[in-house]
């Protein structure tokens, strides 16, 4: 199969689809690799490295479109880039398409076979390629949230950690997944007050096990969230349906009561957002005020740390590639219903329930698409 590797066109976005290890990894089985040049410059992967992996590097995107039977990348496709897939080519990203419809209509409309990152499931549960990216989202998310308390950044002007004599700040983490394990490692590495709020007791209760005293434990309701919210310094949502839109837990009521120059960062923004006050915003302006407090709400938080990433993700990502290069995306989905879950649009049909559901469109189970014809 010839793979294709284009270079990542959204704001500030600087990971890349493939590593040269990765790349290594198809053309050693025989498939043909096309990189876009610069691909993977601006953290540290040149051009002679992927050459000497025996990728072929080519000048223009159109070109890596036009070549390649499989596009792999890392953030949703643009709709420069929705416009030059074709029918029956594979895509496989992360797409989060249920708060976005015109991208979901514009793969709907080029009948590829798209594949997203965020709903391929594991055989031990959970979502593997989404995890990673949520690991470094949950922990940059203490980082900005601490940044951004900063007096001169418009926050409270609180040191998440104190000093002897003087109180922590507050850190509210809501959702005790992935990315609010990692937020509160965080937090309670710098010291701070800790509420982690989530609807699993069983969660809580491990999570108690682990950490004690270090942290506060709160079954998530209408109430508990908003005396968290009301107290916090930094509130941090990590909250998934996995394909889904997120729930909007944190009202604009809730935002008008809160400690003016508090810090709200919203993991969840790619599934839409869990605070009724969020938008999305880029890493070039990644601040915004509703009612003095300060909201950031990037959409792709990792690409801050875009080395790291990209690394991180090519380690969940790579199996599933290798396989779809393999067996071409039919056998491979017949062969692993948790590839197959990954599934969202395929020659035109919504095929993610979740997705069908939110958005208004027939659902096509992805089974019914795989039989030989």
């Amino acid at each position: 199969m010839r793979v294709g590797v284009p270079k990542e066109i959204k704001n500030h976005e600087y990971r890349v689809g493939l590593t040269p290890a990765s790349v290594r990894e198809l053309t050693s089985r025989g498939h043909d690799v096309l990189v876009q040049a610069g691909a993977g410059e601006a953290i540290g992967l040149s051009d002679e490295q992927y050459r000497c992996v025996g990728a072929h590097l080519v000048a223009q995107a159109e070109e890596v479109f036009a070549r390649a039977d499989m596009i792999v990348k890392v953030k949703e496709p643009q709709p420069h880039e929705c416009r030059m897939l074709r029918p029956e080519q594979i895509l496989y990203t992360y797409l989060h398409l249920a708060p976005d419809p015109a991208q979901t209509k514009a793969l709907v409309d080029s009948r590829a076979v798209c594949i997203a990152y965020e709903t391929i499931t594991g055989p031990s549960g959970g979502l593997p390629l989404l995890a990673p990216m949520s690991e470094v989202a949950g922990r940059m998310a203490v980082q900005a949230g601490a940044h951004y308390l900063e007096i001169a950044h418009g926050g409270r002007g609180v040191l998440l950690g104190g000093v002897p004599g003087v109180s922590p700040g507050h850190v509210v983490v809501i959702g005790a997944g992935v990315v609010g394990t990692n937020a509160l490692q965080m937090a309670i590495g710098l010291g701070a007050r800790v509420t982690v709020l989530d609807k699993s007791v069983d969660r809580l209760r491990q999570l108690d096990l682990v950490f004690g005293n270090r942290i506060s434990t709160a079954y998530s309701n209408a109430h508990s969230i908003e005396e968290a919210v009301l107290d916090a310094d930094v509130v941090i949502g990590g909250v998934l349906v996995p394909g889904a839109a997120a729930p909007k837990l944190v009202t604009r009521e809730h935002v008008a009561h809160m400690k003016k120059g508090a810090v709200m960062v919203d993991v969840a923004i790619d599934q839409g957002g869990c605070f009724e006050t969020s938008h999305p915003t880029t890493h070039a302006q990644p601040v915004y005020l509703v009612d003095g407090i300060v909201h950031y709400c990037v959409a792709n938080m990792p690409g801050a740390v875009a080395r790291t990433s990209t690394f991180a993700l090519n380690n969940a990502t790579i199996g599933h590639a290798i396989a779809l290069a393999e067996k071409g995306w039919k056998h491979a989905m017949r062969d692993d219903i948790h590839l197959r879950r990954g599934l969202n649009v395929c020659q035109g049909n919504v095929t993610h329930e979740a997705v069908a559901r939110d958005l208004g469109y027939p659902h096509v189970a992805a089974e019914t698409l795989l039989a030989d014809k």
